[in-house]
């Protein structure tokens, strides 16, 4: 019964545009225990103890938040689900770090680095182009990874199933074109015409763990780091970088901004524009640009 429950219940969030992936395997988990004790109905004393299986005491708290929600559904249905109370476990508090946003210096001390081969291969041409476009596009590294060379069209490249299982069309600079020209003249000698855009020495798709371990390195290796106390610069920095920059060059006028931030936001593939504000980080520039508007108003308003 709860097996039936939970795909229909996960069917139903996949056909809301959701990947929902996470909470399914964490609701997999539960069900499986709960049936293996006979339960055939939610109950809050089984959710507890499964939970308690797990060490981290935040983790907990998600874990109960996620199958809160599924009980909550089904007790709409069926009145002997029992849904447990949402701080049983504590309240779910996040704490946002703040990203690393890469300086001009940076990306550049980067792709430098990204360009010295340990041995004669396609790899530091692929990392060029990989980081290069992630820095130019803001795109997710997941997305950037499962590009295929049939998804390069004459006006951009096209994301296929992202985040919420959504395509989007994504422009490229001039600049951007030609660097990414550049590398599929080099990808091309691999002989093959489809495939994966970024590819490994064997010619196979890049995996996240690899050109994660990859970007790691190469950031150790050119001395970027964050301030004392706080994890070092990720990939997803430059998603952060990229929006920010962006935002930078609508300067002063209020209404440029405010139609950026759309802008930005389908072509960062947000759902939401609340969802763009969170990349959003204050810089030197950004912060000038609000003093200087505050000053501005401030001078209007006096007699």
């Amino acid at each position: 019964m709860l097996t039936c429950a939970m795909q229909r219940y996960v069917e139903l969030y996949r056909a809301g545009g959701f990947k929902f992936d996470e909470q399914h395997n964490v609701l997999k988990s539960f069900v499986a225990f709960a049936a293996a004790a006979g339960d055939e109905v939610v109950r809050s004393d089984r959710v507890f103890e499964w939970t308690a299986l797990t060490p981290s005491a935040r983790r907990r708290r998600i874990l109960l938040r996620t199958v809160r929600r599924f009980a909550l559904t089904l007790k709409a249905e069926d009145p002997r689900h029992e849904v447990p109370a949402a701080n049983a476990l504590g309240r779910v508090t996040f704490q946002r770090s703040s990203p690393h946003i890469y300086t001009t210096d940076e990306l550049t001390r980067l792709m430098r680095a990204a360009e010295m081969p340990i041995v004669p291969s396609i790899a530091p041409v692929t990392y060029v182009a990989l980081f290069g476009l992630l820095a130019a596009t803001g795109l997710r590294i997941s997305e950037a990874i499962a590009l295929q060379l049939g998804d390069i069209s004459e006006d951009g490249l096209v994301i296929r199933n992202s985040k919420r299982r959504t395509n989007r069309l994504v422009p490229l600079h001039e600049t951007t074109r030609r660097a990414l020209d550049a590398y599929l003249s080099i990808r091309k000698r691999q002989g093959a015409c489809d495939g994966p855009l970024f590819v490994s020495v064997s010619g196979r798709a890049l995996l996240y763990d690899t050109v994660n371990k990859v970007f790691r390195r190469l950031i150790q290796s050119t001395g970027i780091r964050n301030e004392t106390g706080q994890r070092g610069p990720r990939i997803h920095d430059l998603r952060h970088t990229f929006a920010v920059r962006s935002l930078e060059r609508c300067g002063h006028d209020r209404d440029a901004v405010a139609r950026h931030i759309v802008a930005l936001s389908t072509y960062l593939g947000h759902a939401h524009v609340s969802g763009t504000y969170w990349y959003l980080e204050a810089t030197p520039v950004v912060l000038q640009q609000i003093a200087d508007v505050s000053e501005s108003l401030h001078r209007r308003g006096t007699p």
